[in-house]
């Protein structure tokens, strides 16, 4: 049964959405993150080297998109060991509960496994909605990508 929030619905990730996620990614990531990081840090995340690559490591766990109509806008992901290793939105849906829809999914699904906790690496960006959610920062951590550093924050989260 999909879950919805309003006019937003979940629906799994099929082979078919693999540039739906890839263009929510760069999108968000260049037209959202770059209010917390500079220029050269935003180009050398804003990246997908190969598609097929991407396609795999999406299918290789479970994988939402949040939904408006017919319209990805946007999606989330969770590991067997409980990370929460992306969730991107697209910058027209940012604040509108479409990440917040997709976080209950992620729960619901962390909680259907038999998980205590689920986690995430998240950014600048995103940290503020993570700790409104009740996730806690474990710990700040440098990360290098193509050779820009850029922050983010392990963070988790007790399910109850």
């Amino acid at each position: 049964m999909p879950i919805s929030q309003e006019r937003f619905s979940i629906k799994p990730y099929e082979p078919g959405d693999t540039q739906a996620t890839i263009d929510i990614f760069l999108r968000a990531i260049r037209e959202v993150a770059s209010k917390d990081y500079s220029p050269a840090q935003i180009a050398a995340w804003a990246k997908v080297d190969d598609a097929e690559v991407w396609a795999r490591y999406r299918a290789s766990r479970p994988t939402w998109l949040a939904m408006d109509g017919l319209l990805p806008v946007g999606f989330t992901d969770l590991t067997s060991e409980g990370l929460l290793d992306m969730m991107f939105v697209a910058p027209d849906y940012q604040g509108k509960g479409v990440a917040t829809l997709l976080l209950a999914t992620v729960e619901s699904a962390a909680r259907k496994q038999g998980l205590q906790r689920i986690f995430t690496e998240a950014s600048l960006t995103a940290r503020p909605f993570f700790q409104r959610k009740g996730f806690t920062v474990l710990t700040a951590q440098q990360v290098v990508k193509r050779g820009q550093t850029l922050q983010n924050f392990l963070m988790e989260k007790m399910l109850a």
